[in-house]
């Protein structure tokens, strides 16, 4: 009876601290393997937030995250455009390294949906490393990383086959060319020309009829028609795809099952929402992988109506601040189901804003801040340095700033290192683990150098060791 005692006597605290730990969350070991959430805009410029000097625009959630977390001013995309910089942040290694760069200036972006480029199978995502150590993972939003290679429906490239458990969002991207009635984005120049030649081809068989109309000297009949049918065939052969983009590449996706072709772009920000929400809910005894890749804030700027005219800066500024609003619904969850002190959460962009973005009523692209440049311009600041903020209560000191330069691609051995993983081996892997200078027992970030690409063709290199301190970009001759 006495053993039975103070058996119970034991056991008693035991329990009461593991219930009381779980419910507030505070006795969490680094050893334990955290939940993931990840945040990435599209086209997001560095100083569209107001933890990086934006004093006009409203962004109180992701103000939140940087001061409860880390922040780091000198992060830095891999690529200043989507599909390369992504693949890069997705692997942890150069894009040119997995074949996802690309020399051509019309496809350095997978562009159509079609097409038989992405991702290659063979490489190695953080998605993967976490799904073999038991997290589930999801990824809810764009992907831009392909879809299928020999067929339309062997989604080879599909995020599926990359370690991700589910996916719900675009396979490609949100464009111009999705909302119907709009002016299109894909290749526009291109289009200009293609119309053009159309309406010349187009008035050759009409220039034909005029000497036999007036009767100056027949023309054969049958080298009009041939004429008629090259401008007819021209015609067909270029708008069966430009033409129909809407339809070809506007596709939303749950897993591998298309749910609307072309999406319906007025509840879309509400059903990306309610599925990041029911993803959390769905697997919160953990440990989980939420990818959130926001279709926010490229055009066209679908924005809800409750946000519509909210910000100064017009509909670009109305789209950031809705994105602001679903990072806090988010956030609200994970206080909710009691896991934020349990949940490394990390915010991003995949590369600058668009300085080109703009109509009659305005910038529909992002602010650089001081960076000269944007998404695109491979070679300047603007194009290539992003937002990073890193967040997670019981580890990373609170309100922290870091100066050091870092990259996209050091998420890869980050996760794998906080996740339990084993980096692939025989795999060159171009990031650094960050979880030393972000938790301080470093000073200096790894990297010596860090290389950044405009498509296949290295514009500028970065130097980091010199004399302690940080050099700028230089742009090679």
């Amino acid at each position: 009876m006495k053993q039975l005692f103070y058996g119970w006597r034991c056991w008693l605290p035991a329990s009461l601290w593991c219930f009381f730990g779980s419910l507030q969350g505070t006795f969490i070991t680094r050893n334990s393997r955290p939940n993931i959430v990840l945040f990435m805009a599209d086209d997001l410029g560095v100083g569209d937030l107001c933890c990086y000097g934006n004093n006009s625009l409203s962004t109180p959630n992701i103000d939140r995250l940087a001061s409860e977390g880390v922040r780091l001013t000198q992060h830095l995309a891999a690529a200043s455009m989507c599909t390369p910089s992504r693949a890069a942040f997705l692997t942890g290694r150069y894009p040119v390294r997995s074949g996802m760069a690309s020399s051509s200036n019309l496809n350095r972006d997978v562009v159509w949906l079609g097409g038989s480029g992405g991702l290659p199978p063979n490489e190695t995502t953080f998605a993967k490393l976490l799904q073999h150590r038991g997290y589930r993972t999801g990824l809810i939003g764009k992907w831009h990383q392909g879809l299928s290679c020999a067929s339309r429906d062997d989604h080879c490239f599909h995020p599926l086959n990359h370690g991700f458990d589910y996916f719900y969002g675009m396979p490609l991207e949100l464009r111009s060319d999705c909302q119907a009635f709009h002016a299109p984005e894909l290749h526009r120049r291109l289009r200009v020309r293609l119309w053009a030649t159309t309406v010349v081809l187009a008035l050759i068989p009409l220039l034909l009829l005029v000497p036999t109309c007036a009767r100056w000297f027949p023309v054969p009949w049958p080298v009009t028609l041939a004429f008629a049918l090259l401008a007819l065939l021209f015609f067909a052969s270029w708008f069966s795809s430009y033409g129909l983009t809407r339809r070809w590449n506007c596709v939303l996706m749950r897993d591998h099952e298309i749910l609307q072709q072309p999406v319906r772009l007025e509840r879309l920000t509400s059903l990306m929402l309610k599925e990041a929400l029911a993803f959390i809910d769905r697997y919160k005894r953990g440990p989980f992988l939420l990818f959130i890749s926001f279709l926010h804030v490229h055009t066209p700027l679908i924005t809800k109506e409750r946000f519509v005219g909210h910000s100064k800066f017009g509909l670009y500024g109305d789209n950031v601040e809705e994105m602001d609003w679903m990072v806090g619904k988010v956030l609200e969850a994970l206080d909710r189901e009691l896991l934020a002190n349990h949940t490394l959460v990390y915010f991003t962009s995949d590369n600058g804003g668009r300085l080109e973005a703009q109509d009659r009523s305005g910038q529909l692209g992002g602010w650089n801040g001081r960076y000269k440049g944007g998404r695109g311009m491979g070679g300047w600041e603007g194009g290539i340095r992003v937002p990073g903020i890193f967040r997670w209560p019981t580890v990373l000191e609170a309100g922290k700033v870091i100066d050091e330069p870092t990259s996209l691609m050091d998420i890869f051995p980050t996760l794998s290192y906080i996740g339990g993983g084993i980096l692939p081996p025989g795999r060159v892997i171009d990031g650094r683990n960050l979880m030393p200078l972000l938790e301080g027992r470093v000073s200096r970030s790894e990297h010596e150098f860090l290389f950044h690409y405009c498509g296949a063709s290295l514009h500028t290199a970065r130097c980091n060791r010199v004399e302690g301190a940080f050099r700028d970009a230089q742009v090679l001759p």
